[in-house]
């Protein structure tokens, strides 16, 4: 197992956009800022996606200009094609990260878009990242099962992973987006993939929906996975996969990985302090365990 694991929050960005409360602005970045200050390296602070798709993260520009940007920490924000992009650039992000799935069926719901449509929708934002000098990251999705067609073909996942790493991507991000993996599941689709992409360039990201995401964490942290994809409080869900339950919470993940005693760099403490606050701004309790503990124990 890795000695070290960086953790990809996504609470600002995935945890949300599938809110039905509207958050706001300053909330946001007061969430971002609050997330700066607990030792996390990555944090996914918005996304500029049309405002009609996702209206909850219709204030990205103004979020992204009004967070602290602490030196050492990476702020990316999703985009879906080279009009976001260059909303991106417009307010200084050097980081991005483009997204597709590996079920045709999802993605055509998610982005009315067929999966290779999809990937020449990104050859120009990843021409124009390398000419910038902007980093990219790509995220797939449905890669343990799809709400529309069911079981989704590994070739198909190992596809779509090997051709935006091709393309550019410095790293790309695994999603199990309706939760439904086991572990088994999980470690052979990672290793199926790593045979295509090298494993330092792949991360996973599991949602909770079956209670398997901490287990399926595990089985790919064996298998050498350095980076981890998840949400403070376990916010989140997908707004395309009706019944998925949140992203695994980061406390959990981080309390997780401090007890088998891989570094994160990670307050917890602080992590989960944020994590209350968040459920409370949402007003429902926190979807975390290791904070629901560390609050009673005081």
């Amino acid at each position: 197992m890795p000695q070290r694991v960086r953790i990809v929050e996504v609470g600002p960005r995935d945890g949300l956009q599938n809110e039905s409360a509207q958050v706001p602005t300053a909330a946001k970045i007061e969430l971002i800022d609050r997330l700066s200050a607990t030792g996390l390296q990555t944090i996914e602070a918005t996304s500029f996606v049309s405002p009609k798709w996702v209206p909850q993260l219709a204030d990205a520009a103004e979020v992204y200009a009004g967070i602290e940007r602490r030196p050492g920490v990476a702020y990316p924000v999703l985009v879906p094609n080279l009009q976001g992009y260059e909303r991106t650039r417009a307010v200084g992000a050097t980081e991005v990260a483009v997204f597709t799935a590996a079920s045709e069926a999802f993605n055509r719901r998610n982005t009315n878009a067929g999966i290779d449509e999809s990937l020449a929708r990104f050859a120009p934002v990843l021409e124009r990242a390398r000419a910038d000098g902007v980093r990219v990251r790509g995220y797939v999705s449905t890669v343990l099962g799809c709400p529309y067609q069911g079981e989704v073909p590994l070739a198909d996942v190992v596809r779509v992973a090997r051709a935006l790493h091709a393309m550019g991507c410095y790293e790309v991000s695994l999603g199990d987006t309706i939760g439904v993996g086991t572990p088994g599941k999980a470690r052979t689709m990672l290793r199926a993939v790593a045979m295509e992409v090298p494993m330092p360039a792949l991360a996973v990201h599991f949602h909770d929906t079956w209670g398997q995401a901490l287990a399926n964490v595990l089985a790919c942290l064996e298998e050498g996975v350095a980076v981890v994809d998840s949400a403070v409080a376990g916010a989140g869900g997908c707004p395309y996969a009706k019944g998925a339950s949140g992203n695994v919470a980061s406390e959990d993940v981080v309390y997780m990985l401090h007890g088998l005693g891989i570094d994160t760099g990670i307050d917890l403490d602080r992590l989960a302090d944020t994590g209350r606050w968040l459920a409370a701004l949402l007003g429902r309790d926190t979807g975390s365990k290791a904070g629901k503990a560390l609050a009673a124990a005081g």
